[in-house]
């Protein structure tokens, strides 16, 4: 066979290797291209779940810290009245079917109510998950706290506003435990321009070696959404479980500031609006019974204010704990207290 023919075969067969590999090293890219522009969009997507959701139970710890906070500065009104009244008795502890109240503390009482108005005032325009951190931590903690010396050694309780919510929150630990989950590592990578911008090069062989390089970053992008993922899954449990509890605690308090508001109002109109001032000379027995329910409504409340919603994580890759525990003893007492006050 003449030389340049042979030399021809030759080519051809190499061509054609070429051209072979090429055209895998293109499928090879396309592939790798499709998952990851699929990555991508699910990626966007967990995310987008995962702002959401940790809106939605901002939203319900935001309603129940504010909530918290308003009976605590309506305690300044029952405080008022009830140092009005004279020879008025002291109430004991109550303690019935398990449930525990400690004795009235007129002081604390008071301390709470002061602190209390001085956070909501700075709840103005603050930013989403405020009032939730005060709930987590327990909101008459953070009223009391209120009354404090900020980290520049001035008085927390005179500042205004959103200097002093600020102020508590510092106090408190940055408000790390805000219903949005902190004490968790999101672990979610972006997927960069580096990962998904390989370009095409032309030529053969090059041309596969490049196909098998980024179906390999493909498959390193997969485990890291995978990762994310999971992470965005346990957070968003998380809150969900969150919103739970703080929309049934949010119910058991409702329930006790109704009854609650009811007989602040009767007290009101015993006390102020016919002058019975003087409990042992003045007051039916009925009145007395309106001013001992009134002040277990306080207390109970008060302690219920106290709970601790959330619990901190021991270390950043692990969730916070609900505070169940206490949440549902808190319930439960609150319902045998209304029972008993009938």
């Amino acid at each position: 066979m003449p030389l340049p023919l042979i030399l021809g075969i030759g080519a051809a067969i190499v061509g054609v290797k070429g051209v072979s590999s090429g055209i895998s090293g293109a499928a090879k890219m396309k592939d790798a291209n499709d998952t990851m522009n699929h990555l991508k969009r699910r990626d966007e997507k967990n995310r987008a779940r995962l702002e959401e959701q940790q809106n939605a139970t901002n939203h319900d710890m935001d309603k129940l810290g504010r909530f918290e906070l308003e009976i605590c500065g309506s305690f300044q009104e029952f405080s008022d009245i009830f140092e009005k009244i004279k020879n008025r008795p002291q109430f004991k502890e109550y303690s019935k079917n398990g449930v525990n109240i400690p004795q009235y503390d007129g002081e604390k009482i008071r301390e709470v109510s002061v602190g209390a108005s001085v956070l909501i005032g700075g709840l103005g325009g603050a930013a989403l998950g405020t009032a939730g951190g005060f709930a987590a931590t327990g909101a008459a903690t953070a009223a009391v706290m209120a009354l404090g010396t900020a980290s520049t050694g001035t008085a927390i309780a005179s500042l205004s506003g959103a200097a002093a919510t600020n102020a508590t929150l510092a106090a408190l630990g940055g408000g790390a435990l805000a219903a949005g989950g902190g004490g968790i590592a999101l672990g979610t990578t972006v997927l960069g321009a580096a990962t998904l911008g390989v370009g095409l090069l032309v030529g053969g062989m090059i041309f596969n070696a490049v196909g098998s390089d980024i179906s390999e970053k493909a498959d390193e992008a997969r485990a890291q959404v995978d990762r994310a993922e999971r992470q965005i899954d346990k957070i968003c449990n998380y809150c969900q479980d969150l919103s739970s509890i703080a929309i049934k605690y949010y119910d058991s308090l409702s329930r006790v500031n109704r009854r609650y508001i009811e007989h602040l109002a009767r007290l009101r109109e015993i006390v102020i609006n016919n002058g019975r001032v003087d409990y042992r000379n003045d007051f039916t027995n009925a009145d007395r019974l309106v001013l001992e329910n009134t002040e277990k409504l306080v207390r109970i409340l008060l302690k219920m204010c106290k709970v601790k919603l959330v619990m901190p994580a021991n270390n950043e890759e692990d969730v916070n704990t609900i505070n169940y525990s206490e949440i549902e003893k808190q319930i439960d007492g609150a319902a045998i207290l209304l029972g008993d006050i009938g």
